[in-house]
């Protein structure tokens, strides 16, 4: 006894003390950890699929472990209708993946449908799919730990409706008016490629009539 605190008072103080230091020291391993992934600049690894950017899965492990070499990830499987094991499980609205990695004992977790090269769902995946769906939830689950987070950012932003035939038809009509041809077929093929659409509209057909006048002026000269 000391004075009239307890030796076994004293020890659990000190170890509470030492418990509460260590998730201190914890939490921020954890922020730093995430900081530094963060900061790591994979821009030059990243495709371009569409209208997004995606860093490839096999650079995003690479890039991981380079910080956190202790980093471990999990694959889930779900019970199929037969009753065996399966890398994904399904419903009414098509075929889903999970990933989970593990980073400093902290564990982020992925839900990725299975998709085709258009972004559209798949209900019936063959193996390729489902592994491709695999490797992409994979990068981004990654990604919630700090690596190459920026990339994705913007990604679930809604898409813009397409040109209704009438819109198509009176923007293509137009730049018919555009006697440089490269530039004629930069606006086609913008038009073909969704870049132009519901949301951009009245600002490309300004941007045609801006063209034209141009042209126009620049010949009356």
């Amino acid at each position: 006894m000391i004075g009239n605190v307890s030796i076994a008072s004293l020890v659990t103080i000190a170890n509470h003390h030492l418990e509460n230091k260590k998730e201190v020291n914890m939490s921020k391993e954890t922020d730093n950890v995430f900081e530094t992934l963060n900061k790591v600049d994979v821009s030059k690894y990243t495709e371009k699929k569409g209208k997004f950017n995606y860093l490839s899965w096999c650079y995003a492990v690479r890039e991981l472990l380079k910080v956190c070499p202790t980093a471990t990830w999990e694959v889930h499987t779900f019970q199929g209708t037969d009753g065996t094991e399966q890398p994904y499980m399904k419903n009414g609205t098509g075929a889903y993946v999970q990933v989970s990695v593990s980073v400093n004992d902290v564990v982020r977790s992925q839900i990725h449908p299975v998709l085709d090269h258009r972004n559209q769902t798949i209900k019936d995946p063959d193996a390729f799919q489902v592994n491709t769906s695999i490797q992409r939830c994979l990068a981004k689950a990654i990604a919630l730990h700090g690596l190459g987070l920026y990339i994705f950012a913007g990604e679930d932003l809604p898409e813009p409706d397409a040109l209704t035939p009438k819109e198509t038809e009176d923007i293509l009509k137009l730049s018919k008016s555009i006697k440089d041809k490269d530039m004629r077929k930069g606006i086609e093929d913008a038009v073909s490629n969704g870049s132009v659409n519901g949301g951009n509209y009245k600002a490309s057909i300004n941007h045609v009539n801006k063209i034209i006048k141009e042209q126009d002026d620049k010949e009356s000269k």
